[in-house]
Formats: structure tokens, C-alpha cells, sequence
């Protein structure tokens, strides 16, 4: 089993260049961090989708794939993933650029993690119908995966239109960069998952022995192998009896929560976790 870190950084915590290379010194095998592009002032009382969140976590949130580009810049190794990015209020072909390159120049290192959003009005301000931001994020990541992989792209469709066109680069990893979709165990999640994705972000991990059973048979429903399929526990408190759990489900990849701040409570918080490293290495799925 795998693991890997997440952490809600702000302009005023640890800068996430440094957290990165820190976690990969101690064997993490990823580096994932979230999206909000703005707090809308009337949306003052933001829900807190995992324990701990901070209201300045959705007000002084660092943009991902900036962050993400300085991770790489310092590592070899470590994944670098989006825990969430919120694809529908981004312009499509600017965002297939942004994670295209920063999958070119970290090898093939990305995880583009996406959901859909709880902020009505901070889908607003981008332009997005929040009734339908579901449907405009699975043509914006079916646009991408187009100027992707093909050489002369093109695209068209209700909420994207664009012509023959070339873009480069091309991201490592092909047709897309691994694309997991985040959120609860909900069959709209479960068929987006299935329909245009290479995996779920299940937030917590909680309730996966229920869930995962229903996951595996909506693929195989749609046609496609639920080996194929990757589940990542995402922002997880983890500890050896829940790592082993998740192993006997089947999971090979989980995300821990670390608390952002200042450096010397990050590399506590870190060294408390690295003896996770070695023990889930240990574990093998059934």
C-alpha cells in the first residue's frame, strides 16, 4: 500500500515546496493539495468537509497547480496530486496547458483530483450554472483529454467549442493524466467515476465496505474491469488497524491528513506519520 499527504496551505503556512521534499525525504509516495479560487463574503460559514478544516483554508487557499509546480521543482519521486480541483470554473484549454506542462516537467508525476463543488456562489462568480456544473466538468475534462492526446484537436460541444488546433506539450501520461473523481458514496459519484475517470477520491474514506461493492458492480454494469479502477481514502486519519482494513478491501493508495502551519509542527506532524510508511508497504491486497 501507498501513501501519500495532503494539507490545506495558506500564504501563511510552510511553503508547499518544502513540505513536498520533506515528505518524500520520509518515503511518502504522494503530495496532493485542494482549490478554492475565492470565499465569497455572504458564504462566511463554509461546511467543513473534513475535521479540522480552517475558515482561512477556503479564504487564503494556495492555487494547486502553481504549488504543485514548486513541489516539483524540488522532488524526484512524489506523486503530485489536486485534492480537489474544481474543473468547471476553470477555461478548459488554459487548464489542459497548466496540467500538461506540470505533468511534462515532473515526468509524468500528476494526479488530477476533481469534484464538482458545495459553493453555489463561487461557481457563479466563474460564469458556472450551479445546477449544472456536473455536466459542464465532464465536457471541460473530456475537452482536455482531447488537446491531450491528439496531435490536431478539436472539440465540440455544448459548454466548450474550439477548432482544429495544436497544443503542446503533451502531458507523460496518455490519453490523460490519472483523473480521480472526489466526493461521498452517491451513485451520481459513482457514474462519473465510471463513465470518464480513472478512479474515486472517496473524502474521509469512511463507510468504503459498503460502498466499494456498489462502485465495482456499477462498472462492471458499464462494461468496464473494477480492477481498473483506483480508490484512493482521501484526507484520511489513518492508523496500522485502518491501513489494514483498507488493504482487505482492496485499496492500494491512501491520502493522511497533515495539518498545515508553520515548519517545525509540519515535520513533527510528519515524523509522527513516516512509520506508517514501511508498515503499509507490508500490506497486499487480496
Amino acid at each position: 500500500m501507498r501513501l501519500g499527504i495532503t494539507a490545506a496551505l495558506t500564504d501563511r503556512d510552510l511553503a508547499p515546496a518544502t513540505i513536498a521534499a520533506a515528505a518524500e525525504e520520509r518515503g511518502f509516495d504522494s503530495f496532493w493539495l485542494p482549490e478554492h479560487t475565492h470565499l465569497p463574503v455572504r458564504e462566511d460559514v463554509p461546511p467543513a468537509l473534513v475535521r479540522g478544516i480552517r475558515p482561512d483554508d477556503y479564504k487564503r487557499c494556495l492555487d494547486p497547480v502553481v504549488a504543485l509546480a514548486t513541489a516539483a521543482a524540488v522532488t524526484s519521486r512524489i506523486g503530485l496530486g489536486t485534492g480537489i480541483l474544481l474543473v468547471a470554473q476553470h477555461d478548459p484549454i488554459v487548464l489542459a496547458k497548466q496540467v500538461a506542462t506540470l505533468d511534462h516537467l515532473s515526468q509524468g508525476r500528476v494526479t488530477l483530483g476533481v469534484g464538482f463543488g458545495w459553493n453555489k456562489t463561487e461557481a457563479e462568480d466563474h460564469g458556472v450554472d450551479f445546477r449544472r456544473r456536473w455536466h459542464v466538468a465532464r465536457e471541460h475534462l473530456a475537452a482536455m483529454e482531447a488537446i491531450w492526446s491528439a496531435e490536431l484537436a478539436e472539440f465540440r460541444g455544448e459548454f466548450v467549442d474550439f477548432g482544429p488546433s495544436w497544443s503542446w506539450p503533451k502531458p507523460v501520461q496518455q490519453p490523460r493524466v490519472r483523473t480521480l473523481v472526489g466526493g461521498g458514496a452517491r451513485e451520481s459519484v459513482f457514474a462519473a467515476v465510471v463513465s470518464y475517470a480513472d478512479g474515486w477520491l472517496p473524502i474521509g474514506g469512511g463507510g468504503l465496505t459498503e460502498a466499494l461493492p456498489r462502485l465495482r458492480a456499477r462498472a462492471e454494469e458499464a462494461g468496464r474491469d473494477p480492477a481498473t479502477l483506483c480508490v484512493v481514502p482521501f484526507g484520511t486519519i489513518a492508523d496500522r488497524g485502518k491501513l489494514e482494513h483498507y488493504a482487505r478491501l482492496g485499496v492500494d493508495e491512501v491520502v493522511l491528513r497533515v495539518n498545515a502551519g508553520d515548519e517545525s509542527s509540519v515535520r513533527a506532524e510528519l515524523d509522527a506519520l513516516a512509520p506508517l510508511v514501511p508498515f503499509a508497504a507490508t500490506l497486499e491486497q487480496p
